[in-house]
């Protein structure tokens, strides 16, 4: 296990995919302060669907957000990879974070939305610079309260600041929207395979231009393994997907090596 530095007070790095202006974001600082100093770095807009963009070709700008007059954090022109990114190397010097916190996300991080997931790649980021990392949504577009979600990630930032995480690996964690008292536990959860079926929406701008807006659903949710996130969402239970970013597919490595390549 890759465990985070002791310190009396853990210094806690929380990004997100939604914006800085984010409700999600707001109620997930407020709890996190409780345990420890926050360090708040996220993008300008939000970046919902980015995957693990990075930005290389245009400057990232950075500037200091207030909220009711009082410092909250740095918003960065960028995706949450860059904000991970440019905290690390560039807004902290030798302090460095015990944990990186992303979210909290407002719509479903479940299957294959992982990929696409900008709160995920975060997450990942984190992971990658060597720091305990999980991402935190909650599984609607729908209007909903927070501060559920954000009381159970400062429990759960607690117990990883404690146990530490696996090498290369990140939690991935998604609430069920619904009342507290009808949450049914947690559930460590695989990622499922589910697939969408995806329609292009076709609209006219008031110019007569055409253009098209993407929409769609989740299919086949019935063919699910009992373990995957979707069903523990369905069930609902919290459900807490252990994630790592090595896409090696080790069970065709074999196979592949019977090939015959001919140059």
């Amino acid at each position: 296990m890759e465990k985070p530095k002791t310190s009396a007070k853990p210094f806690i790095l929380l990004v997100n995919d939604d914006g800085i202006y984010a409700p999600g974001l707001a109620a997930l600082a407020k709890e996190i302060r409780k345990i420890g100093e926050v360090f708040i770095v996220a993008p300008a807009s939000e970046q919902s669907a980015v995957g693990h963009a990075i930005t290389l070709l245009s400057p990232l700008r950075v500037w200091p957000f207030y909220k009711n007059g009082e410092f909250f954090g740095y918003a960065v022109s960028g995706t949450p990879a860059d904000c991970v990114k440019i905290a690390y190397w560039a807004l902290l010097e030798e302090k460095k974070p015990d944990l990186v916190i992303s979210g909290i996300n407002h719509g479903s991080n479940t299957g294959i939305n992982v990929i696409y997931s900008g709160t995920a790649s975060a997450a990942t980021e984190g992971t990658i610079l060597g720091i305990p990392s999980f991402a935190i949504s909650i599984a609607t577009y729908e209007e909903v309260d927070f501060s559920f979600a954000a009381r159970f990630a400062r429990k759960l930032a607690t117990i990883v600041l404690e146990k530490g995480l696996p090498p290369r690996t990140f939690l991935n964690v998604n609430i069920p929207p619904v009342p507290e008292e009808e949450i049914r536990g947690v559930a460590i959860t695989r990622q499922g395979m589910a697939v969408y079926r995806e329609k292009f929406d076709r609209r006219v701008d008031p110019h007569k231009k055409t253009y098209y807006w993407l929409t769609g659903h989740k299919i086949n949710l019935e063919k699910e393994p009992p373990d995957a996130d979707d069903v523990a969402i369905m069930q609902n239970k919290i459900s807490i997907t252990p994630i790592h970013y090595d896409l090696t597919n080790y069970e065709a490595l074999n196979e592949l090596k019977e090939w015959k390549f001919e140059l």
